[in-house]
């Protein structure tokens, strides 16, 4: 996919980086050079200027771009004019950041049915890790289910999944797997990644460090995730 992204603070930089590795082409706007500066070798492209001035708009590719992420985080007037250019300029999906309930409102009016809370997003995530040791993520689906990325307990390493007759027992269904990798990344440095290893068998066997993709009652994901 091409995909703009209006904003380089730590949520803007952090998607950039995130897309770019994961084989998309993005474009990075800011308005300060310091920081169009920093992902310039990191991302396909980046830029400098002020998304509130409309003219400004005549450089990019932006009836060839398929999202527009608006991730501007420190001036709530320059994210809602930002987002009302890209509505008249474009039909590409156009993501907004939201900074406050009323920004949500303005939003709304504007017909952005994609708004995001990265800070509300990220806290949420922490309760859920600090609540339930276990976890990693979650997706709530509605109010009883949800699927969620747990640690491998212990006792469940070395056996298969028809060994441990995990939907019987567990009363869980696992999705997928996501197994430790090594990669590089984009500024060089090894890290550790999660790769999906597809869609387990009854004969798949857990691994040390292996994250279990589940789906089932909150309930049941919450037992399993008090597990020593």
């Amino acid at each position: 996919m091409k995909v703009i992204i209006f904003g380089l603070g730590n949520f803007g930089m952090s998607l950039a980086l995130s897309l770019t590795e994961t084989g998309n082409e993005v474009i990075g706007i800011d308005k300060q050079m310091d920081k169009v500066n920093i992902v310039k070798d990191k991302i396909s492209h980046s830029i400098c200027l002020d998304s509130t001035n409309e003219l400004a708009y005549q450089s990019l590719p932006i009836k060839q771009t398929d999202i527009a992420v608006v991730a501007i985080g420190e001036n709530e007037g320059a994210a809602i004019i930002t987002t009302a250019i890209l509505k008249k300029l474009t039909t590409a999906r156009v993501i907004s950041r939201s900074l406050s309930p009323i920004h949500d409102t303005v939003l709304q009016a504007m017909g952005i049915t994609s708004i995001v809370h990265p800070e509300q997003e990220a806290a949420l995530k922490l309760t859920n890790k600090l609540n339930l040791k276990n976890i990693i993520d979650s997706f709530k689906i509605d109010e009883k289910y949800s699927i969620s990325e747990i640690e491998t307990p212990p006792e469940f390493i070395g056996k298969s999944i028809s060994d441990l007759d995990f939907r019987s027992k567990q009363r869980l269904n696992i999705i997928t797997i996501l197994r430790e990798r090594e990669k590089i990344n984009l500024i060089g440095n090894p890290t550790l990644i999660k790769e999906v290893v597809g869609i387990p068998s009854a004969d798949t066997i857990i691994q040390k460090n292996d994250v279990l993709v589940v789906f089932g009652l909150n309930d049941d994901i919450s037992k399993i995730c008090h597990k020593n």
